[in-house]
């Protein structure tokens, strides 16, 4: 038998995650959430679901391009939705910032991927000082598939107070865009963190969602072997294992920092 998600019941799938958006931010005292709205499709799903779980006064949008990475089209998407959802929406081009880091830094050699993870980590501070300021949480956009490849950078779009998502693969979020009637330029963008020019999350990881996550379904939600996982789903055993790597690489992404024991034959005696 082809392996395949489960079909979800889109509707009771968005009535839990909102009651969870909404218990989380009752039982924290906060006054509601901040979304970095992206144009894209898990910030657009994510901010939709704060929107019905909170009420639009609850939740704050904040759109933070970089004018030298970030597409007009996403930015106009990002500011379309804000407004359809009529929502509170705050816009800051991070680029300034990104380059008074990279500029002043004196070990700068790190390449595209290390300068994106600066924007990454920008935007983060940029939401953790509106969450502090407006008493809110920071709602995370990512899904279960960026979270178990490790698809994301860490204290980025990592560093958040709760992800509404996080449970659902990349597809299963795309239909539940859908669903929830999102735009079809929204739900039917391809996924880019765009945190570089021309940048795509499937043209870097080098394998389609449709791929990837019926392999981590079977992997991860099933226990089953990497030769089952490659026969059902009609790949190479490689490319099972490729993503398995990806899943172990991360790991450290998905815990807190490690730190040494202490062990009790340490501690000094008193005399």
């Amino acid at each position: 038998m082809k392996l395949k998600l489960p079909d979800l019941d889109y509707t009771r799938a968005a009535r839990a995650i909102e009651d969870f958006i909404s218990s989380t931010v009752e039982s924290t005292g906060r006054r509601g959430v901040v979304v970095g709205l992206s144009g894209g499709l898990d910030s657009s799903v994510t901010a939709k679901l704060c929107v019905e779980a909170l009420g639009p006064e609850k939740v704050k949008a904040l759109v933070m391009p970089d004018a030298e990475v970030t597409p007009i089209r996403d930015l106009e998407d990002a500011l379309s939705l804000a407004r359809g959802l009529g929502v509170e929406v705050g816009v800051v081009d991070i680029g300034e910032a990104v380059k008074a880091i990279v500029g002043r830094h004196p070990f700068k050699d790190g390449g595209v991927a290390a300068v994106g993870n600066v924007r990454a980590r920008v935007r983060m501070t940029m939401l953790y000082y509106a969450a502090n300021a407006l008493g809110l949480l920071v709602a995370g956009t990512s899904d279960r598939s960026e979270l178990l490849l490790g698809y994301f950078t860490k204290y980025g779009d990592g560093g958040v107070d709760i992800l509404p998502i996080g449970g659902l693969y990349k597809t299963q979020v795309r239909a539940l865009g859908r669903h929830l009637g999102l735009p079809s330029s929204i739900v039917e963008k391809p996924s880019s963190p765009q945190l570089w020019r021309g940048q795509t999350a499937e043209g870097e990881l080098g394998l389609s969602y449709d791929v990837i996550d019926p392999i981590l379904h079977g992997l991860y939600d099933l226990g089953l072997g990497v030769g089952e996982v490659a026969d059902r789903v009609g790949v190479d055993v490689g490319t099972v294992e490729r993503v398995k790597s990806m899943v172990e690489a991360s790991q450290h992404k998905r815990s807190l920092p490690p730190i040494p024991p202490l062990p009790a034959s340490y501690i000094k005696q008193k005399s």
